[in-house]
């Protein structure tokens, strides 16, 4: 690791990891006076595009100016190698191509959150915590986001592309782009980095946010697109590249605005119609977006009171609880709902292990209510309870109801 200081807020930080097999950039701003203080700021992770850098939205993007003032810490990390296609905010489904693992979820999530709270004075919780990109990257923001809820606060997408697999006139367009992305700039084939459209469709759906929309619920949400009509911050002559690539994430993000609307989830929508894929556009975003942002960190939504989450991973934990599942696909959907500490109802195949948070008192003799079963158990030394729910024909719908003794 390599740490370079640029000038008194802005350091760039090279980073090697396994996760990637090759070395890649993390921009880092950080507030004025952040030497002095002993104080410490929630983070915004912010996303570049296809064919950007971690630099980006500092060269291009105004992130300077319009993060100057604020006690904000803003973290650019590369999400794709040396300005290449990018990685599409997942671990490839191939990770054996000559571009290395490519595990960008397990980099960006699983590393890089950890090392900043690690090593810079965060707010190391949801609500010190944002997640925004542009194209891309603002299907990376709410991938991110929905599969990993109980870690950002707020996400937002720029020009983005958050429905990918949910709406299947959407879809085939998205299916183009990704495929196309491989192969012309990443040099890979077309099925590396979300499997086959044909037969993996699971693991599309699965890092889908409009697939995952319900996770989202309890987020604050911005979603900022265009049609691709040439607007006010165009050139006299606009790109006609970036005309269509407007005008197909527009279809995304229209799509999925609907399926938020559909749930019943609220988010900031702001359409401006006029606009195409350049960045003049997504610093304006960025600066529109700041204003409640800031006001999201000094006033977070609560947690919710009960958890529902939705996953396709053979083991999943958030909000406190686990799921493993002894199941013969690697990737279905799973689904827990109105979880508490009460009980919770879980749809799954196989066989399923679920582990609460710690709710409870270590020791504590609880009553376990399943189908027509009643088991005796005692929760463990940090208060968590472990049940295993047994397969039924192959699927495992159960209500579970616990009572403390």
């Amino acid at each position: 690791m390599k740490v370079r200081q640029i000038d008194d807020r802005q350091y760039t930080v090279r980073v090697s990891t396994a996760a990637l097999g090759r070395a890649v950039d993390v921009r880092i701003l950080l507030p004025t006076g952040y030497a002095r203080a002993g104080t410490r700021y929630p983070v915004l992770y912010l996303f570049h595009g296809t064919s950007g850098r971690a630099s980006d939205w500092v060269d291009a993007g105004d992130a300077e100016k319009t993060t100057a003032e604020r006690p904000l810490i803003t973290v650019m990390p590369d999400a794709g190698f040396d300005g290449n296609g990018g990685g599409w905010f997942t671990d490839w489904a191939d990770s054996n191509t000559e571009l290395g693992p490519s595990k960008w979820e397990t980099f960006h999530v699983g590393q890089l959150i950890p090392w900043i709270d690690r090593n810079l004075r965060t707010v190391a919780r949801r609500e010190g915590r944002a997640i925004a990109g542009l194209s891309q990257g603002g299907f990376g923001a709410m991938s991110y986001a929905a599969r990993h809820p109980d870690s950002f606060v707020s996400a937002a997408s720029f020009s983005g592309a958050p429905d990918i697999a949910y709406n299947p006139v959407v879809s085939v367009g998205a299916t183009a782009v990704v495929s196309y992305i491989a192969v012309a700039l990443n040099k890979v084939s077309p099925d590396a980095i979300f499997g086959s459209r044909l037969t993996d469709e699971i693991n599309w759906r699965g890092h889908d946010p409009a697939d995952l929309a319900s996770n989202l619920r309890g987020m604050r949400l911005a979603l900022y697109t265009a049609t691709g009509i040439p607007g006010p911050l165009d050139p006299p002559q606009p790109d006609l590249y970036a005309i269509g690539i407007e005008a197909l994430t527009h279809a995304s993000t229209v799509s999925f605005h609907q399926r938020l609307d559909e749930l019943k989830i609220p988010s900031r929508y702001t359409d401006y119609v006029f606009g195409t894929h350049i960045f003049p556009y997504w610093a304006r975003d960025l600066r529109q977006y700041m204003g409640p942002l800031m006001r999201t960190f000094a006033d977070p939504p609560r947690p919710p009171t009960k958890t529902s989450y939705r996953s396709i991973d053979r083991t999943w934990s958030q909000w406190g609880w686990t799921v493993s599942l002894n199941r013969r696909k690697p990737q279905e959907f799973s689904t827990l709902t109105k979880a508490s500490k009460k009980g919770f109802t879980l749809r799954a195949t196989g066989t399923a292990t679920v582990t609460t948070p710690a709710f409870y008192r270590p020791g504590t003799r609880v009553v376990i209510r399943l189908r027509n079963r009643v088991i005796k158990a005692t929760t463990g030394p940090y208060g968590r309870l472990t049940v295993t729910l047994p397969r039924a024909h192959g699927v495992t719908t159960a209500r579970v109801s616990i009572t403390s003794r």
